[in-house]
């Protein structure tokens, strides 16, 4: 039973996080009209967010590995509470930067330390299906909590969405406090020893792959309301619907990446990229037409949230049997690369925007695609050959 509510709080967790990280998408255009500034300066927002928690979660997870996991977590939640009222309170570009970039420094680490404890806590055959669920936390706040944000957003203010964070982050103080594991197995030793994991070939072309797959999914997740309200045509009244079914469509692909992973893994992910690529290249020229776009959208979140549970296992695989030293880095790997391919979607994104136009993000989408796919093959060669 206390399983169960462990598991439970780690998925409210990840969409806690997630609320806090996606919301700021869905309101950049209500930001925008309040701070009279332009669309593509506001998209660095989620640039330096995703920059600074690639930065900050090694060094954050290294330099906490000496401390009880327990303390850790609800000392970082506790600085993340703070930083997302920071947001709400903000009244200007600067202080709003400022606030972002004090909850990324923590928001990583604390998903790195769930990760390490629903490894423990999960047993193993169930490790690959908590870990999916944990990564559809994120999921769910595309679901739940961007609508609901841009709707708070657009009825009263977009402060008011970062002050519903603030309440559900009190919440999860309160059930971390009653349910956060306190006997979790830790490795301690040197804070260079802990980085030696990142010198593994499987490791780098699994990071590489991670940084790829979010650099195709956020240069059109970015400024996907302008995507859906200018590009495709649908009007307000549509926009909370579309962004709740993306999160519906985000969930099955985190699921299905779980399946994967228990059944070929990284090999059944081939398959999964080249898709993706294509329809990533096939955005661009149906535009024009919404409900076919919204459907290559829909398979796109598929397989944008499909990598997951397989990189993660992977990494966390690695650093059991090899570099014990290093759990806490590996189960970190996902979420700093995957912010460091956000920060370069989002840039991409920005440039493309400012310097060619919002229909052209397709394509770009689509040459990472190819670079993920070439890794992902290369990838499950090389874990082919070494098996």
């Amino acid at each position: 039973m206390r399983y169960r509510l462990q598991a439970y709080l780690f998925v409210f967790i990840a969409f806690m996080l997630g609320c806090n990280e996606y919301i700021i998408v869905g309101v950049l255009p209500d930001i925008a009209t309040e701070y009279q500034m332009s669309l593509a300066p506001l998209g660095l927002l989620v640039t330096v967010f995703a920059i600074i928690y690639a930065l900050c979660t090694p060094l954050v997870t290294a330099f906490t590995g000496r401390f009880k996991r327990h303390q850790v977590l609800l000392l970082l939640t506790s600085i993340f509470l703070l930083g997302n009222t920071w947001t709400a309170l903000a009244t200007d570009f600067t202080s709003l930067l400022l606030s972002r970039i004090l909850t990324a420094s923590v928001s990583g680490a604390i998903i790195s330390l769930v990760l390490v404890m629903a490894n423990y806590i999960a047993p193993r055959e169930k490790r690959a299906s908590l870990v999916s669920w944990v990564f559809a936390g994120f999921s769910l706040a595309s679901i739940i909590g961007i609508p609901l944000g841009t709707l708070i957003s657009t009825t009263f203010s977009w402060h008011d969405s970062f002050w519903m964070i603030s309440g559900i982050t009190v919440l999860a103080l309160a059930l971390l406090f009653w349910l956060v594991p306190r006997d979790t197995p830790q490795h301690k030793s040197k804070l260079k020893h802990q980085f030696t994991l990142l010198k593994e070939p499987q490791i780098i072309l699994g990071v590489l792959f991670v940084i790829c797959v979010c650099a195709a999914d956020y240069t059109i997740y970015t400024y996907i309301r302008p995507l859906f309200t200018n590009e495709m045509g649908f009007d307000n009244t549509w926009l909370n619907w579309l962004l709740f079914g993306m999160g519906i469509f985000f969930i099955i692909g985190n699921k299905f990446g779980g399946y994967l992973a228990e059944n070929g893994g990284l090999l059944r992910l081939r398959s999964v990229y080249i898709t993706m690529t294509c329809l990533s290249f096939f955005l661009g020229p149906l535009l024009g037409l919404k409900w076919p776009a919204a459907c290559i959208i829909a398979l796109l979140c598929v397989t944008f949230a499909s990598y997951g549970s397989s990189t993660q296992l992977l990494f966390l695989d690695i650093a059991e049997k090899n570099y014990p030293q290093s759990l806490d880095l590996a189960s970190s790997l996902n979420s700093i690369f995957a912010n460091i391919g956000i920060s370069l979607g989002s840039l991409t994104a920005a440039q493309t925007v400012q310097y060619a136009s919002l229909d052209k993000v397709g394509y770009v989408s689509g040459i990472y695609g190819l670079l993920a796919t070439a890794l992902v093959f290369y990838l499950s060669q090389h874990q082919k050959n070494k098996a």
